[in-house]
């Protein structure tokens, strides 16, 4: 496991290399323990510079007796805990960026913002960790290692907010740890490596870890699964990961796509950018991360974690277009388009999870392409069968900064995906492409059992650098779902 970042704590500002400051609608929101001289220096460089202080953006203030780092939160009024973890990536990135410095020091105004200290807190140091993170492992030349950070003043070195720092710390690490392994290239990271890594860090956290090859695959009768990933020269797999916690709950149940890298099969995809599809595998890497979270933060509920691995590839055993298979369940499904192969691939999860008896399941995937049309890269869509469950993950969001929007699944939309030949086809009529996909998978949950499907397409990962994070997986939603673990009452 990487090791975690520092963190220390301090009644006063010791003599830190930088100094963190808050900029909130065009104003400093300087501490008390700065000196006066300071922060009169800070506001009128901030006055020449015309720096407002948009979430986010950062500043090294020139002329100034120690260096101070400038971070905007935006402005009150649109306050939101995504907006404030954003600003404190931010934040750790440009101190990661600053070779000299070795320790950063920071503390703000209490009664500025509408949150407690330590939820705060807690999110201030997520942020920073996952700021600090850059994928380097193919890098001859490395970063220096990322500063240690030091809390100031009373109210952040109370014991809320401490322990709230800390386990943003153990949740740091898992995160990095996952994060190397999601970020890894196709050609050295396929199924049978996902399993592996998988199996090693579960072993390390305390979980359980069980492993179907293909062989244990054709006797479960995953055909959907098998459909898949029979283009490839590398074996599927499924891969189960188990949190035990206190027994006599009924466990939460996340099931992620893992496609370790998708050419879309003999349905290909353009050329263009298809070096992302490494990061189709995101689902099962978030689901990964939250079996390990729960594990690691020993959060009582019991907490299970399906991950589908394949490879979608075009080769001579592929799966074609009009194909038909049947799906665990005894469900039969024709393959209109082999790149709507993720859906295919959580069917035959789906079924494994339900067998589970859980309070829960929720599935993970970077589904459709038509996610990004509706809601770009801010949000992730979620659907699903129950409204207390969908609002529960809703709340977990909008705490870790995971946010959440919810289409419809209306029975009208299940019409569109009625098969000619099959019971059900794998693409819906071209119109509403999340829902389509949400509305097959619904096909494969059992009445009675509470479900949402989160389509991660449009949050996954960044495409490129930018100033709150590092080009590469995001891991969305682990922290989302390992806080609505610790909070739900669902079958309590």
């Amino acid at each position: 496991m990487i090791k975690p970042m520092a963190f220390h704590w301090a009644a006063r500002a010791t003599r830190p290399d930088a100094r963190v400051v808050l900029v909130q609608a065009g104003a400093v929101l300087a501490p008390a323990s700065l000196p006066a001289v300071d922060r009169q220096a800070l506001e009128a460089w901030r006055r020449a510079a015309d720096f407002a202080g948009a979430v986010g953006a950062t500043a090294w203030p020139a002329g100034l007796p120690a260096p101070v780092l400038l971070v905007g939160i935006g402005r009150k009024e649109e306050f939101h805990p995504a907006r404030w973890r954003r600003a404190w990536a931010a934040a750790g990135r440009a101190l990661a960026q600053a070779p000299a410095v070795r320790r950063a020091a920071f503390e703000w105004p209490a009664a500025a913002f509408p949150l407690d200290a330590a939820a705060l807190a807690g999110l201030a140091a997520d942020g920073l960790l996952a700021g600090t993170y850059a994928f380097e492992a193919y890098k001859t030349k490395k970063r220096a290692p990322a500063p240690a950070f030091e809390w100031v003043g009373a109210t952040l070195a109370a014991p809320p907010a401490r322990a709230a720092v800390r386990r943003a710390e153990i949740a740091g690490a898992v995160l990095r740890d996952v994060r190397e392994l999601a970020n890894r290239p196709a050609n050295e990271f396929g199924p049978a490596e996902l399993a592996a890594q998988a199996r090693k860090l579960a072993r390390a956290a305390g979980a359980a870890c069980k492993i179907w090859d293909a062989t244990a695959l054709a006797k479960e009768k995953c055909g959907a699964l098998l459909a898949v990933a029979q283009g490839s020269r590398r074996p599927g797999c499924l891969i189960r990961l188990a949190h035990a916690g206190k027994p006599g709950r009924k466990p939460l149940v996340v099931v992620g796509k893992a496609v370790t890298f998708d050419t879309g099969g003999i349905s290909l995809k353009p050329g263009k950018n298809m070096e992302w599809m490494k990061f189709d595998k995101s689902g099962g890497m978030a689901a990964l991360a939250t079996v390990l979270l729960a594990a690691r933060l020993k959060l009582p509920r019991p907490v299970v974690a399906y991950i589908p691995a394949v490879e979608n590839m075009p080769g001579g055993g592929a799966t074609r277009p009009g194909d038909i298979v049947t799906a665990r369940n005894g469900k039969t499904i024709e393959v209109l388009n082999t790149d709507a192969e993720g859906r295919l691939i959580l069917a035959d999860a789906l079924s494994f999870a339900a067998e589970e008896k859980p309070a829960a399941i929720v599935d993970v995937a970077t589904l459709t392409g038509a996610v990004i049309v509706a809601l770009g890269h801010e949000a992730t869509a979620v659907l699903g069968n129950d409204d207390r469950l969908v609002l529960d993950l809703m709340l977990s969001g909008e705490a870790t900064g995971e946010r959440l929007w919810q289409l419809p699944l209306w029975p009208e939309y299940d019409e569109m995906l009625k098969g000619q030949f099959a019971d059900l086809k794998n693409v819906g009529d071209g119109s509403a492409g999340t829902i389509a996909g949400g509305a097959f998978l619904k096909a494969f949950v059992p009445a009675g059992i509470p479900w949402a499907h989160l389509d991660v397409a449009g949050t996954a990962w960044l495409e490129k650098d930018e100033a709150h994070g590092a080009a590469g997986a995001t891991l969305v939603p682990a922290r989302l779902l390992a806080d609505w673990a610790a909070r739900t009452t669902l079958d309590s």
